[in-house]
C-alpha cells in the first residue's frame, strides 16, 4: 500500500513562495506519474501540475504557469511543488497524488483524475495566502 505524506504547507502573504514536499514510505516512486492536486471551500478538486518519469513531462494549469515549478529528485524519493508569486486564490488544501507505472499520461491525470483507474491520495496540507 502505497503512503505519501505532504509536508510544506503553511501562511504566507501575497507575493511569497512556499516549497511543498510529497515523500512515500516503503514503496519507490521512481516511475509513478505524480501530481499536485487543490481544494478550496466549495469548488472541487482541481488539479495543478503533474509531472512524468522525467522533469520535461510535465503539466500546468493555466493558473499557475509561470508561478509553479513541479519536480522530482528520485534519490529523496520525493516529489516537489515550488510556489512563487502566490496569490489569495491560490489558498487550498493540498494533495499529493500517485498513478502507477503506464496507467496514466500525465496531462490525463492532471485534468480528468476521476477516469484513472488506480490512484494514491496523500492527507492534504494547508496553503494560506493572506496579508
Amino acid at each position: 500500500q502505497l503512503q505519501l505524506v505532504e509536508s510544506g504547507g503553511g501562511t504566507v502573504q501575497p507575493g511569497g513562495s512556499l516549497r511543498l514536499s510529497c515523500t512515500a514510505s516503503r514503496v519507490t516512486l521512481d516511475g509513478y506519474t505524480m501530481g499536485w492536486f487543490r481544494q478550496a471551500p466549495g469548488p472541487e478538486r482541481e488539479g495543478v501540475s503533474c509531472i512524468g518519469s522525467s522533469d520535461a513531462n510535465t503539466y500546468y494549469d493555466d493558473s499557475v504557469k509561470g508561478r509553479f515549478t513541479i519536480s522530482r529528485d528520485l534519490a529523496e524519493n520525493t516529489v516537489f511543488l515550488q510556489m512563487d508569486s502566490l496569490q489569495a486564490e491560490d489558498t487550498a488544501i493540498y494533495y499529493c497524488a500517485a498513478v502507477p507505472p503506464r496507467i496514466s499520461s500525465v496531462r490525463a491525470m492532471c485534468t480528468s483524475p476521476e477516469f484513472v483507474e488506480l490512484i494514491y491520495w496523500g492527507q492534504g496540507t494547508q496553503v494560506t495566502v493572506s496579508s
